[in-house]
């Protein structure tokens, strides 16, 4: 794939900042310096300048972009275009992605998240949730793990809708190795991304990022069944933190002292059946438009 020379500049000087992390800067401190001044070149060079930089190893970077260009994987800073929109308004927003599959500018997701050891109620109703959103044209989006992950990618597959996957490791790895098949699936039929180095092995910490970065891509996030201590339960806090509506099953809420703590919040919203579930999506699917028509209106008016 080809990438214009000042792409290339871009994503160096970012690779770059990252990996030697000048002045002791950890990466969301680079990425709202690189934000503030729209570029990490410039950023790169201040530091130079101001001798916190004194050695840019741009070469292994150049090398490594070249390579990641004949794959299969697509590298995408948080100044490009195709980086996803929502997902650059997050406070956590990851300074890259790679992405495997088809980007879609605007894409209108829902995050489908629950236990890894669900329940065969759970899986039915993952199944059934996945469902409803293939059919109201909304991207279903998951972390590729085991138990209700995998029940709401697969669902979605087979009624022909859009997955997107998110998940805690480098691109090029698996996890669980089990899920290779469907990692495959995702990315042909939707897109598969991930915010660490292609070879990441997974770690306790990159899978609470990878929660974040679900909540920052989606309109919404659905907790479908959960633990006391499970990765749903970060992300429904997260998504709380990040403003972005949360959608808890009536079993949620009657098993989990977290999720009875977060009803009653602002954009918190139960659902006892797949019937409401469909309502609060339709509605929040909705809202960009009435808000975008009565912008409209607005400046037709003035």
């Amino acid at each position: 794939m080809a990438v214009e020379q000042s792409t290339l500049d871009e994503h160096t000087a970012l690779i770059v900042l990252l990996r030697t992390r000048p002045a002791g800067l950890k990466w969301p401190e680079i990425v709202a310096q690189v934000l503030e001044q729209g570029s990490a070149v410039a950023v790169r060079d201040s530091l130079i300048g101001a001798e916190l930089l004194p050695s840019a190893d741009s070469i292994t970077a150049r090398e490594d972009l070249r390579a990641w260009a004949v794959s299969d994987n697509r590298f995408v800073s948080i100044l490009d275009e195709h980086y996803p929109s929502r997902l650059r308004g997050i406070h956590e927003a990851p300074p890259f992605v790679f992405m495997r599959g088809t980007p879609a500018a605007g894409d209108v997701g829902v995050s489908v998240v629950g236990s890894r050891n669900a329940s065969a109620r759970g899986i039915e109703m993952a199944r059934a949730i996945a469902q409803t959103l293939v059919s109201m044209d909304v991207s279903v989006i998951s972390g590729l793990a085991a138990g209700i992950d995998t029940a709401a990618h697969t669902a979605c597959l087979e009624a022909g809708g859009r997955p997107v996957g998110v998940i805690g490791t480098g691109i090029n790895l698996q996890y669980p190795a089990a899920n290779r098949e469907l990692h495959r699936r995702v990315a042909e039929a939707g897109l598969l991304l991930s915010q660490f180095w292609p070879d990441q092995p997974p770690q306790k910490h990159t899978f609470p990022m990878r929660n974040a970065t679900m909540s920052g891509y989606g309109i919404a996030t659905l907790v479908v069944e959960a633990g006391e201590h499970s990765g749903a339960r970060i992300q429904a806090r997260v998504a709380v933190q990040h403003g972005r509506p949360v959608i808890l099953t009536d079993s949620v809420i009657e098993n989990n002292v977290w999720a009875r703590e977060l009803v009653g919040q602002p954009g918190v919203h139960p659902a006892a059946s797949i019937a409401e579930v469909k309502d609060i999506v339709g509605s929040l699917v909705e809202e960009p438009s009435r808000v975008s028509s009565a912008l409209d209106s607005l400046v037709s008016a003035i």
